[in-house]
């Protein structure tokens, strides 16, 4: 495209809609040009994050006053449940936007699942059919076509990036996953919750929403169509007293391999991918690494329990967990180098 694209940030006043406008702000090909957040409708961008003291951005408007018809992306940064009737009404006005959904609304492709994760029948099931999940590194292809691009959670990129190659290439027990997730409080969004105030989050590490995250049905849909059949998982999440940041523990059992036989095919299946990194031997994965970044790093380590192995996975979980892979998949969508406004080193220390 030889003029900036015009995109739209729905619910920019989360975390996940700030990060997206920190990224797209310097972006070399793109304009934003609405920024929504119903209920700071009115106020400029920098009196609710200002940090972006220094942007000219347009002020926070309800949705609803969004003329669609000028725009080529949509980003829609809104809680699960709220999303697919405003997709369903952005399309309507303008059937060639893009949307880059970064909610759960569009994740798992079987209507039955959703309703039974998220407690009710899903509102645009025809849309649902027509998303394509936004895992850049394997729906690359597909991603590049679509106008509807689900734009998976945190979780399930650390976790799939890890588990997909090795379960496909059939040197793990796709039955016998054991995953340990550690994600910072940002994950658990902007909203006033006691479990994440600074003195009932700081200082301690808190399981949460054990046996029934809604993320797991999401890595079990991917990692079942890897193996061509159904695949269930232990799944844990913890929330850990940082801003940012994902770690996930993936314990399997070893289907006639070796943890260096994982660590290969890691590597091989992301040879020529940007973002995802696989350590070198006795190399250990730290959220620290990749803090700010678009970046994945993976490693492998032989278990003290025979035929088993340990993979670590790491991001951070509003860029690469969120709003980078959604500025990634814009890149595809909109014809642009996948890279562009994305290759920031981590922030460290």
């Amino acid at each position: 495209m030889a003029t900036k694209a015009k995109i739209a940030i729905l619910g920019a006043s989360g975390y996940t809609g700030a990060d997206a406008v920190r990224l797209a702000a310097r972006h070399p090909h793109v304009e934003i040009t609405a920024l929504t957040a119903n209920t700071h409708a009115g106020k400029a961008m920098a009196d609710v994050f200002p940090h972006f003291f220094m942007l000219d951005l347009p002020k926070l408007v309800a949705w609803e006053s969004v003329d669609w018809s000028g725009l080529d992306t949509v980003f829609c940064g809104l809680p699960h449940g709220t999303t697919q009737e405003i997709t369903a009404a952005v399309l309507a006005a303008n059937p060639k936007i893009k949307i880059l959904d970064m909610s759960a609304d569009f994740r798992l492709r079987d209507g039955a699942t959703y309703a039974e994760w998220y407690g009710h029948e899903h509102q645009a099931p025809e849309l649902q059919k027509e998303a394509v999940y936004g895992l850049t590194e394997f729906y690359r292809k597909e991603i590049t076509a679509a106008r509807l691009v689900a734009c998976p959670g945190c979780y399930p990129t650390a976790t799939l990036l890890a588990l997909v190659p090795i379960a496909k290439a059939g040197l793990i027990h796709a039955e016998d996953i054991i995953v340990d997730a550690k994600s910072g409080v940002t994950g658990a969004g902007r909203g006033l919750k006691q479990n994440t105030l600074f003195s009932e989050a700081g200082e301690g590490l808190s399981p949460y929403s054990i046996g029934k995250h809604r993320h797991a049905p999401e890595i079990e849909q991917e990692i079942g169509v890897a193996v061509g059949g159904k695949v269930t998982i232990n799944f844990t999440p913890h929330l850990i007293p940082m801003a940012r940041g994902e770690l996930c523990t993936s314990y399997v059992r070893l289907k006639g391999a070796t943890a260096d036989d994982l660590r290969k095919a890691l590597a091989d299946a992301y040879r020529d991918e940007p973002f995802v990194h696989v350590a070198p031997k006795g190399v250990v994965p730290q959220t620290q690494n990749v803090r700010g970044s678009n970046y994945v790093q993976i490693g492998v380590f032989e278990d003290r329990i025979p035929g088993r192995a340990i993979v670590i996975s790491t991001l951070d979980n509003l860029v690469k967990g969120s709003a980078g892979q959604a500025i990634q998949n814009m890149n595809l969508v909109l014809g642009y180098p996948e890279t562009t406004g994305l290759e920031q080193i981590a922030l460290f220390p």
